[in-house]
């Protein structure tokens, strides 16, 4: 018998869902697309030139570990206008992306077989990041009915004695639910009750529409209980620059940085002046809210859109994704894709890319221009209509 030399848990573990359908995507000439996740932004010409400048004064070598210290601070400083407040020095780790965060804060939390509860749908990485470290994920599945929001009872139904970290996404890939204040009140009361450490990645904190984002760290005796992920790609249209951080208590922090500097040394440099750049020009919030007030405009045209076909939705109030319920067309969301594809040559991502929950809905991404999405829309809408008229 063959030796294998792969582990059994990468070998047992599936490919992203996301990259197979886009493999498929990919080879299809003139196909359309909705679904990738990245803003068709350019990163702002001024945080460009700043990374230029800093190779030119040959600022090319390692950091600090834990980041240059001026970002930190930076970073620090902007997390204030979340009503989060942390040291710069010891509390703040850069990252490569908020993905990287993800990884490093789980293998610093969990030992093997503790149990690590995940909220979905959710980013096609948070399953099989707690089992590369050992950890169980158990899925804590939200609902349409409930916004796709997290509900207290959902939480305590899944916490046992092996129960020692929640993670979470809010505002939500696949769904863009958003948590307001009352939501995570519920949500850190039980946490505090039963001593559970909160992961909450919030990549998508700068875009909501209408309710300005609540971080869970800033309710009562949850900041030493909660590590907060963030980063660049999203609302600085910096996807390519893979810098993120994480914030939290300096002990975890300490220790997530033991990781870091084992795996990856530092962050890069060139991306850290770049975002040193985009932290403190004094036009960010003003670019922040272009392109949020872009979004916004897309986001009432995708859900407009997928109503006026009949198709059911939880109106997104976050991220750039819309998450439409494709049951009634009567395929299942692989089906559903699948067949769009092949018929009107348009690329949604299936639901249960993101989660067995997912499945009968699509995850459609407004990150892509008002032409291309009324496009999108229309041949969607004619596939759609197609299947109603065979049931």
């Amino acid at each position: 018998m063959e030796k294998s030399y792969i582990s059994r848990i990468v070998k047992e573990m599936p490919d992203s869902g996301i990259k197979d359908f886009f493999d498929v995507a990919n080879s299809l000439d003139g196909a359309l697309s909705l679904g990738v996740g990245e803003p068709d932004f350019a990163t702002p010409e001024h945080v460009r030139r700043a990374a230029v400048e800093s190779i030119q004064r040959a600022e090319t070598k390692y950091t600090d570990n834990r980041g240059m210290v001026e970002l930190r601070r930076a970073v620090a400083d902007y997390l204030a206008k979340f009503d989060l407040h942390y040291q710069g020095e010891n509390e703040i780790l850069i990252t490569m992306g908020a993905s990287e965060g993800i990884d490093l804060a789980l293998r610093t939390l969990l030992n093997p077989g503790d149990e690590a509860l995940v909220v979905t749908p959710c980013y096609v990485s948070y399953e099989p990041c707690v089992e590369l470290c050992g950890g169980v994920p158990v899925l804590l599945e939200t609902k349409e009915s409930n916004g796709f929001r997290l509900t207290a009872e959902e939480f305590l139904a899944k916490i046992t004695e092996k129960t020692k970290a929640l993670l979470m996404s809010f505002p939500n890939n696949p769904t863009g639910a958003i948590m307001e204040r009352e939501d995570l009140e519920a949500i850190a009361e039980i946490a505090r009750e039963h001593d559970i450490f909160v992961i909450s990645d919030e990549i998508y904190a700068e875009l909501t529409y209408g309710k300005k984002h609540v971080s869970i760290a800033s309710l009562p005796g949850m900041r030493e209980r909660t590590l907060v992920l963030n980063g660049f790609s999203k609302a600085f249209a910096m996807t390519g620059w893979r810098l993120g951080f994480a914030a939290g208590p300096g002990d975890v922090i300490f220790h997530m940085n033991k990781i870091h500097q084992f795996t990856t040394m530092s962050a890069g440099t060139t991306s850290q002046y770049a975002a040193l750049e985009a932290l403190t020009a004094p036009v960010r919030d003003k670019e922040i809210a272009l392109m949020r007030e872009e979004y916004d405009k897309r986001r009432r045209m995708m859900v407009k859109g997928f109503l006026d076909m009949g198709l059911k939705l939880a109106v997104p109030e976050g991220a750039f994704y819309v998450f439409p319920s494709i049951a009634d067309t009567g395929l299942n969301s692989q089906e559903f894709c699948r067949e769009l594809l092949a018929d009107q040559k348009v690329a949604v991502i299936p639901g249960d890319a993101f989660g067995a929950c997912g499945d009968g809905y699509i995850r459609c991404s407004y990150a892509y221009s008002q032409k291309v999405i009324a496009e999108c829309l229309e041949k969607i809408g004619v596939f759609v209509r197609k299947r109603m008229q065979m049931l």
